[in-house]
C-alpha cells in the first residue's frame, strides 16, 4: 500500500497539495518480455546513434557538424506497451521525474530499488563530468529553468539538489537570465563559479535572450574548450535523440540500413516504431482524409504541447499543422488500467504511458504516467506518476 506520508516527509505537504494529480495509487504490471525488448531496443538506438553515417545525417541536417562530447544526461523513451511490441511514441532529452519517481518508491516500500536507482542517476553526472574533465572533482551544479519554482515539477529539482548536497557536490537552482559567462565559457551566479549546469530548459537551441550566457557556453563546449561550464543535455544531444523528425528514420528499416545496421538490426527496432513522417502542405489532401490514423507532433515540441490526435483535430488546426514544424506518426493506442480511486469510489479506466530513463544504453528506471484525454496532463484524478513491476508472463 502505498504510504503517503513517506512522501510528505520528503517532498512536503505542500507539493503534494498544490499538485494533487502528481502521484498515482497503484503499480502498473510489466511482463517480463517486454522489459527485455525495451532493453533490446534502447541498446540497439545507442548504438545506431553512434554510428557515423547517422551523425552524418543529423549534421547535415543542421547545416553545422557535430562535436565530441558526453552524451547528455536524462534521457527517457516513452512507450506504448501491450498487443504486441512496445510502440515508441517519442524520445526525450530532459526528461523530468525520475527522481520523484524514486520517493515513490520508497512510499511503496522498495527502498532497496529507489536507493539502486538513485545511484545511478547521480552517477550519469558523474560519467558525464569525467567524460569532460577527468582527474577534476565536479564541485558545483546549477539546476536552470525557466521561473523554476513555478515549474510543475519543482520539487524534483529540490530532491536533485538535496541528492548532489549529500554527494559533496554544491548545488543551486536559478532561473537563466540570473547566469553570466565568462570569455573561458564558463557561467556564473553573481560570484559562484559553475561546473555542470543541467539544462531542464525546453529551448533545446538555446537562442532565445534569457539563454544567451548559456548559448555562451555551449558554443565554447562545442569548440572543444573543457575550461569553461559543461551544458549538459545539451543542443546537440537534443538533435541526436529527441528531434522528432529522427522517428522518420526509426520508422525506416531501409534509411537504418543505409546508415550500417543489419537487416535483423534495423527491423529490432522499425517493429517498435508506429510509422513517422514528416509533414508537407503538399499533402494536405492526403492527411485530411487519412487523419484518423495520425497523430501530430511538432518536431520540437515537448510535454504533449501542441499535439493533436487526427479524429480530434479541427480544420483549422490542420491548416495550421499542414503550415510545417511537424511530423505525423501513426496512432499507437495506448494501454489502459483499471483502478479505484479510493475506498469506495468506482473503477476507472485510465490510459499510460511508460517512461523508460536511460543512459549510455542501459536503463535505470521505469515509471508509469497515468491519465484521461489525449495526452498526459496530471490533471487526472486517480492519474500521475505510479511505479512499474515486473511479472513473469
Amino acid at each position: 500500500m502505498l504510504d503517503r506520508q513517506r512522501l510528505v516527509d520528503t517532498l512536503g505537504e505542500g507539493a503534494l497539495v498544490e499538485r494533487p494529480h502528481l502521484f498515482s495509487g497503484v503499480v502498473v504490471p510489466l511482463s517480463e518480455v517486454v522489459f527485455d525488448q525495451l532493453t533490446h531496443f534502447v541498446t540497439s538506438v545507442t548504438n545506431l546513434v553512434a554510428l557515423p553515417a547517422y551523425q552524418t545525417a543529423i549534421a547535415d541536417r543542421q547545416g553545422a557538424g557535430l562535436t565530441l562530447m558526453p552524451p547528455g544526461v536524462c534521457l527517457a523513451f516513452d512507450f506504448h506497451v501491450g498487443g504486441g511490441a512496445p510502440q515508441l511514441i517519442e524520445i526525450n532529452t530532459n526528461a523530468g521525474g525520475s527522481l520523484l519517481v524514486t520517493q515513490l518508491e520508497r512510499a511503496w516500500a522498495n527502498d532497496a530499488a529507489a536507493e539502486q536507482a538513485e545511484a545511478a542517476l547521480l552517477g550519469m553526472f558523474s560519467d558525464e563530468w569525467r567524460a569532460w574533465q577527468p582527474g577534476r572533482p565536479l564541485q558545483t551544479v546549477a539546476i536552470v529553468d525557466e521561473m523554476p519554482e513555478q515549474q510543475y515539477l519543482y520539487p524534483e529539482f529540490v530532491r536533485w539538489q538535496k541528492l548532489f548536497e549529500a554527494a559533496g557536490i554544491h548545488c543551486l537552482i536559478c532561473a537563466p537570465e540570473h547566469l553570466h559567462c565568462d570569455e573561458a565559457g564558463r557561467l556564473w551566479h553573481g560570484e559562484q563559479s559553475i561546473d555542470l549546469l543541467y539544462n531542464r530548459l525546453t529551448d533545446f537551441t538555446l537562442t532565445t535572450e534569457t539563454c544567451a550566457a548559456i548559448h555562451t557556453a555551449w558554443q565554447s563546449q562545442r569548440s572543444g574548450q573543457t575550461s569553461g561550464t559543461l551544458v549538459t543535455p545539451h543542443p546537440q544531444a537534443h538533435a541526436v535523440w529527441a528531434d522528432k523528425r529522427n522517428l522518420q528514420w526509426l520508422s525506416d528499416a531501409g534509411v537504418l540500413q543505409h546508415f550500417g545496421l543489419s537487416a535483423a538490426q534495423a527491423e529490432a527496432i522499425v517493429r517498435c516504431v508506429p510509422r513517422t513522417v514528416v509533414v508537407t502542405p503538399a499533402d494536405a489532401e492526403h492527411y485530411w482524409s487519412t487523419r484518423k490514423q495520425w497523430f501530430f507532433k511538432p518536431q520540437a515540441g515537448f510535454g504533449s504541447r501542441a499535439t493533436y490526435r487526427g479524429d480530434k483535430v479541427t480544420k483549422r488546426v490542420f491548416e495550421d499543422i499542414m503550415q510545417g514544424g511537424y511530423v505525423a506518426q501513426t496512432f499507437a493506442p495506448p494501454p489502459e488500467i483499471v483502478i479505484h480511486p479510493s475506498d469506495g469510489d468506482e473503477a476507472i479506466s485510465l490510459k499510460y504511458d511508460l517512461r523508460v530513463y536511460a543512459y549510455d544504453g542501459q536503463i535505470q528506471l521505469l515509471a508509469a504516467r497515468l491519465y484521461q484525454g489525449q495526452t498526459t496532463n496530471f490533471r487526472t484524478p486517480g492519474g500521475g506518476f505510479a511505479p512499474v513491476r515486473l511479472s513473469v508472463s
